[in-house]
């Protein structure tokens, strides 16, 4: 320490204390080593100089009462700047002790040389002297075995020895001397002891040892004990060695982890750190650029696994950080970028010749002989030696290609991230200054990439640095140099101008790109072609070119929907006169397009009969009928082998276009709008005898034979529907034949009628027949007998759906009551019930109830009332009860409104649940803790429903739950009698010989 030399005047007086411990003292040469308290001692060592247990106790007693004494010494005295020099030798005290302890396990090391607790407790006891007190540390938990060599670097950093106070270096240096010398003998007793070797490593990281030591001669020291010690135990070497070469920085950094990395490269991503942020000495980038490189090639072959968890890519990423960050001192020039890409070139294509003349190597791993090829390099395990690559070379000085190194290691490889990897290669050149070259590399990127998402990060980029090109200029225009002339002015205005216009045709070049990047990632997008014909807008030269170059490009089976859409809209374009409309129309090109486009194997038969449609379309829209009639003819055209599977996609569109139904519905209402009769006739039969008509064909080609007069015909191609389609297609074309054969032939034709109506209603599903049964009827109403109508109305409500059946009853009702009166309906009424379900039971009851009262059948109404009663909830069905409560009123007795109150509470308690009924009887009998028993002699209830609730209740044969809970009297009896008397007032008891 030269400050200490300068500022302390008494430093030559310091320095004359030390050595203390050199040589090492005995009772001669110092006389005031030994007390008169210490002669027992060492009488009682001389007489047993052989037993360890003596030493190591007169040891540990001397070692504890100086310890003791030096303490009292260290509170008595305030610190000084001897001390802060000195340490621990401060004082003589200090240095007595030191002398004492030294003669003491020098002595017993003569007796046992080979103890490695005695040199352990030795050299402990010379540190804490020299080095000052050691600061222990607490740690919480265990520590790991055996960790990698990343969480052993940082666990050690933490855990690395740390003194308080100790021997300066240069007023101590012999000190310092002596105590590595007592480390070299200890070594050289012990020396495949690791825990000397690190104790002895542990010195070099003190803030106070001298430089001597704790540079060439620390090194000294590792490189001596990784040759001493066994390869199992390196790594705790390595560890301290490592930290303290990251403690040292400069060539002695980078010399030791080279020497590391050869061995295990898990810690190169900690060295490229140090490479870039050094302790002493200029960063190297370039060598950590290359290792990063090497370290990303390797990760995505599979050959090594980050211990930071990062991917391959993310590796990569790091790489091209200090590619951008040092691309001065990592990348080559423009010229020199050129020249190697070139030459790279030139030697990719040598190499794919050679490879085609010369033989191929049969194998390199032993498993076969090899009768042919060239030389192939192994290694000593026989496998194929890893080639050359100058780029992952540290050691090499060649800069590198970053050009060629993120085309193929970055966008070869990661092609879900090309943004990042062309923005990284632009921010390159634009921090060399290379701004012409960082254009066309986004360019480039924009020209290459496949989704939106990199497209917007390269072009966002790219208007940032256009950007800031624009406004440095501006600032230099601000601000002009003095020594500038007006030419120089004028040309940076010029520059200036062309960069706005630069930027601003970058702008309006976005649509354009995003779209070119979206037919990229998948040419056969019609939606993104037409996208591309908008932009141009009435650019007629450019939307042609479009045209062109997408219809050229689109494979018809793998494109998306629509396709027929690009070829209709080729031809609008020249049948239009161009997007503007301001050429002359050219129907021969566009009559071309078409011709072409029913040649084009499309995925769907439809799209097919779409170009045929508008291709007859633009003849009409020319007036060109005849021609446009020709166009269907070619386009319907039926081949000889008709029974083509439709959805056979084995085969081609074209030959399955016959059976297309929209076109042949387009070719029907051509002939009828175009054509005669007979043409249209012929058209629709075709279609029929294709048997691909549905439906709406068959009502579509009744009704025109219908408007032609042709009347006979149309029920003819009604009868062929209904014999094709079956329920419940048929049904509409049976409802519309009915219809028109009644509307035409009213009574005229009745036998035909009915069996028309009989063959309809034979495979007429239940769902359906209603609405046929009701025409059926009303023929037989109309032209018929009442009779007839009336057993249709019998069958209907036999066949038809239940849920139609009450409305159909309601109507046979209604049918009979007109024709035959009100008598005539009691059976309808009788069978309804039978049928119906129970809440349309109730309904039709009520019915009935009111046409017997209409008749005068009161005990008849009555009886209706009492039937329907079961199915109505008196809860829920309140208009029932409250009717068939104003019909007792009005013409029932005491005696029937009794019955009916009787009923009513017989049909509530049937609709409660077992549950809820037994829980009721248990609430009553538990009232008054079953105590409440009715007297004999009471006098009766004034209600006369009530005492005869209470009479039919004797005659009961429900068993009450009150029998089971009450308890035994005192006496032994059961109280059954008491039991029947405990009231309940929403009882009810029904008799098993009352009927209900």
């Amino acid at each position: 320490m030269p400050s200490v030399a300068e500022k302390s005047p008494s430093l030559a007086s310091l320095s004359s204390l030390f050595p203390v411990t050199n040589p090492v003292p005995n009772p001669l040469t110092h006389p005031d080593l030994l007390t008169v308290k210490d002669l027992s001692r060492e009488e009682d060592l001389l007489r047993n100089p052989e037993s360890f247990r003596a030493w190591w106790s007169a040891i540990q007693a001397t070692r504890e009462a100086f310890t003791a004494e030096l303490r009292e010494e260290q509170r008595a005295s305030a610190p000084d700047e001897a001390t802060m020099l000195l340490g621990p030798l401060a004082t003589p005290l200090g240095r007595r002790s030191l002398q004492c302890l030294t003669y003491l396990y020098e002595s017993a090391l003569t007796q046992f040389p080979s103890s490695f607790k005695l040199w352990k407790a030795y050299l402990n006891v010379r540190m804490s002297y020299v080095c000052g007190r050691l600061v222990q540390k607490k740690r919480s938990g265990g520590k790991k075995k055996f960790p990698e060599m990343k969480d052993a670097l940082e666990d050690e950093k933490e855990d690395i020895e740390q003194w308080e106070g100790g021997l300066d270096g240069v007023v101590g240096w012999e000190e310092w001397k002596s105590l590595i010398a007592t480390f070299e003998r200890a070594l050289m007793w012990l020396p495949k002891m690791p825990r000397l070797w690190l104790m002895y490593t542990s010195i070099f990281f003190h803030p106070m040892c001298p430089s001597v030591m704790s540079y060439t001669h620390a090194r000294r020291t590792f490189d001596r004990a990784l040759r001493t010690l066994p390869p199992s135990l390196h790594s705790r070497i390595w560890v301290r060695y490592l930290l303290w070469a990251e403690s040292r920085g400069g060539q002695t950094t980078v010399s030791i982890y080279r020497r590391y990395l050869a061995v295990d490269p898990s810690v190169t991503e900690r060295y490229t750190t140090l490479l870039l942020a050094p302790v002493d000495g200029p960063p190297r980038p370039l060598e950590a650029a290359k290792l990063l490189l090497s370290l990303a090639r390797k990760a995505s072959r599979g050959e090594y696994t980050s211990p930071e968890a990062k991917s391959p890519y993310q590796i990569l990423g790091d790489f091209l950080d200090i590619v951008e960050k040092f691309s001065d001192d990592v990348g080559l020039d423009v010229e020199s970028t050129v020249s190697d890409n070139k030459a790279i070139e030139a030697a990719e294509q040598a190499a794919e010749a050679e490879k085609a003349q010369s033989a191929e190597p049969v194998s390199v791993d032993g498993q076969l002989i090899r009768m042919g090829g060239p030389p192939v390099n192994v290694t000593a395990e026989g496998k194929p030696a890893p080639v050359y690559a100058e780029d992952e070379d540290p050691l090499s000085s060649r800069k590198l290609n970053i050009e060629q190194i993120v085309r193929k290691d970055g966008l070869e490889v990661y092609k879900d991230q090309a943004g990042r990897l062309w923005t990284g290669l632009a921010t390159y050149w634009i921090k060399r200054g290379e701004f012409d070259r960082a254009k066309e590399t986004f360019e480039s990127g924009l020209a290459t990439v496949m989704t939106v998402r990199d497209f917007t990060q390269i072009f966002d980029s790219y208007a940032e640095f256009s950007e800031s090109l624009i406004a440095a200029i501006m600032e230099s225009l601000e601000d002009p140099d003095d020594d500038e002339d007006e030419e120089d002015v004028k040309e940076t205005e010029r520059d200036l101008d062309a960069k706005m216009k630069e930027f601003e045709a970058l702008m309006d070049r976005r649509p354009f790109l995003l779209n070119d990047v979206l037919i990229r990632r998948n040419p056969n997008d019609v939606t993104e072609w037409e996208k591309r014909v908008a932009l141009w807008g009435e650019d007629d030269e450019r939307v042609a070119e479009t045209y062109t170059k997408a219809l050229e490009t689109v494979n018809p089976r793998k494109a998306t929907a629509n396709l027929h859409l690009l070829y209709v809209n080729f031809a609008k374009f020249y049948e239009e006169g161009g997007a503007s409309g301001s050429a002359e129309p050219d129907l021969s090109s566009a009559r071309k397009i078409l011709e072409k486009a029913t040649k084009v194997n499309f995925k769907t038969v439809e799209d097919l009969a779409e170009i045929w449609i508008e291709w007859a379309e633009l003849e009409i829209r020319h007036d060109n009928y005849d021609e446009a009639i020709r166009v269907m003819q070619r386009a319907a055209a039926i081949p000889k082998n008709t029974k083509i599977n439709y959805h056979d996609h084995a085969l081609p569109v074209q030959a399955r276009l016959f059976k297309s139904l929209k076109l042949w519905s387009f070719y029907v209402d051509l002939e009828e709008s175009l054509g005669t009769v007979e043409s249209a006739k012929a058209v629709y039969d075709k279609i029929m005898d294709l048997k691909i008509a549905n439906a709406q064909i068959i009502v579509n080609y009744a009704c025109f034979l219908e408007d032609n007069q042709y009347w006979e015909d149309s029920f003819r191609v009604y009868e062929r529907g209904t014999e094709v389609f079956t329920f419940p297609i048929s049904f509409e074309i049976w409802n519309i034949y009915l219809s028109k054969f009644i509307k035409r032939y009213g009574g005229s034709k009745l036998e035909r009628t009915r069996d028309l109506f009989e063959q309809a209603l034979e495979k007429c599903p239940d769902k359906s027949c209603k609405p046929l049964f009701l025409m059926y009827a009303k023929l037989e109403e109309d032209y018929g007998l009442a009779k007839r109508a009336m057993s249709i109305f019998e069958r209907a409500t036999q066949v038809v759906a239940d849920e139609d059946k009450f409305e159909m009853y309601t109507i046979y009702i209604a049918k009979a009551t007109a024709n035959y009166g009100l008598p005539a309906t009691r059976p309808i009424y009788e069978r309804a019930l039978e049928v119906l379900p129970d809440k349309q039971t109730a309904e039709m009851c009520l019915r009935f109830a009111a046409l017997e009262r209409k008749l005068g059948e009161i005990d008849r109404a009555r009886a209706v009332y009492a039937h329907a009663s079961q199915f109505c909830d008196p809860r829920t069905n309140t208009k029932f009860w409250s009717e068939w409560n104003s019909f007792e009123i009005e013409t029932g007795s005491e005696d029937t409104f009794r019955e009916m109150l009787r009923i009513k509470r017989s049909v509530q308690a049937q609709f409660n649940t077992e549950a809820s009924y037994l829980a009721a009887q248990t609430n009553s009998v538990r009232q008054d803790n079953g105590r409440r028993v009715v007297e004999e002699d009471d006098e009766p209830d004034v209600d006369p429903m009530a005492a005869a609730e209470q009479q039919a209740g004797k005659a009961n044969g429900f068993v009450a739950a009150q029998k089971t809970a009450l308890r035994p009297t005192e006496d032994g009896d059961q109280p059954m009698a008491r039991a029947v008397g405990v009231a309940n007032t929403d009882e009810i008891h029904i008799s098993d010989d009352e009927d209900v």
